[in-house]
């Protein structure tokens, strides 16, 4: 980071508060507003963890999303961020850190013991939802085997979140990234979570992963709606911000403000420039494009 770009961000740390009392007038949408968050670890590489919260703050967001930095805090750690976090007017929407797969039979009594303690650092960390992943492909398992593990286990969970008022959400990653993990599409997502029947267990509608795999967004959006918890935004190719690639977002938000989509928005890219300045953009020009379709309707 050079001098300059560090002054930037000094600014607006300064600045978060004067950010985050504007944006509510500044990206006001009629009906169900979006929420917005942005996933830490894509800016760990271009600054410290409290001043990528600043970062955050300034760029007019609510929420941001961990992936297990959280497990490495002691007691007075988490005191510290939970303050820095909450002083910036932030919360922490989503959480994974789950190491252990759903889908693998031999691992699960470990998930759950895992989940369990993540459960608990949800608790201390005031955060509702519980991002988990598959696992991997287990050799010898058949596909039905694998989606039945995967169901009861995902049935087990529920019953421990639900007591905690904790949702799950379940996420593909695309081959291409992962291509050893089980679960690759929000099409065989949502089968799942239909047959755990869980309103405490959804679906991560990451577009970006979707996009380099499968394609094909906005019907699947349409048509399982119910069933999405959380949704992921980032161009393809590069994992950058929206409009920096072959993803057409605007029509993508104005699909989520026709389904009165309004959990959280969750920004997991790359920013190319100044952090402040793409991650604001990229939050204006997605309340523009629902208060487009909202305009509509």
């Amino acid at each position: 980071m050079n001098r300059r770009e560090f002054s930037q961000l000094a600014v607006g740390a300064a600045l978060a508060q004067t950010f985050l009392r504007g944006a509510a007038s500044e990206t006001a949408v009629p009906g169900d507003a979006f929420r917005f968050s942005v996933m830490l670890w894509t800016l760990e590489k271009q600054a410290p963890f409290e001043r990528c919260l600043e970062i955050v703050a300034a760029a007019g967001y609510q929420g941001v999303e961990l992936v297990g930095e959280f497990q490495k805090w002691s007691s007075e750690d988490t005191r510290r961020m939970m303050a820095r976090i909450q002083s910036l007017g932030l919360i922490v929407d989503s959480m994974s850190g789950v190491r252990a797969g759903f889908s693998n039979p031999a691992d699960t009594a470990l998930f759950m013991t895992q989940l369990a303690a993540q459960v608990d650092a949800a608790k201390r960390l005031g955060c509702p939802q519980i991002i988990l992943l598959s696992g991997k492909r287990v050799d010898g398992l058949t596909p039905e085997a694998r989606q039945r593990t995967s169901i009861d286990n995902l049935k087990r969970a529920a019953d421990l979140v639900s007591k905690e008022n904790i949702q799950i959400v379940i996420e593909p990653i695309d081959a291409l990234e992962n291509p050893t993990i089980y679960l690759t599409t929000v099409a065989q997502g949502f089968e799942i979570v239909r047959q755990v029947g869980s309103q405490n267990v959804k679906v991560l509608y990451d577009f970006y992963h979707e996009q380099r795999g499968f394609g094909n967004l906005i019907e699947k959006l349409e048509n399982n709606i119910d069933w999405v918890g959380l949704v992921h935004i980032a161009d393809v190719p590069g994992r950058h911000e929206p409009g920096s690639g072959e993803i057409d977002y605007r029509n993508i938000y104005r699909q989520l403000a026709e389904l009165k989509y309004s959990k959280f928005v969750a920004m997991e890219f790359y920013p190319t420039g100044d952090p402040v300045d793409a991650l604001k953009k990229a939050r204006i020009e997605a309340v523009q494009a629902a208060h487009s379709q909202t305009s509509l309707t």
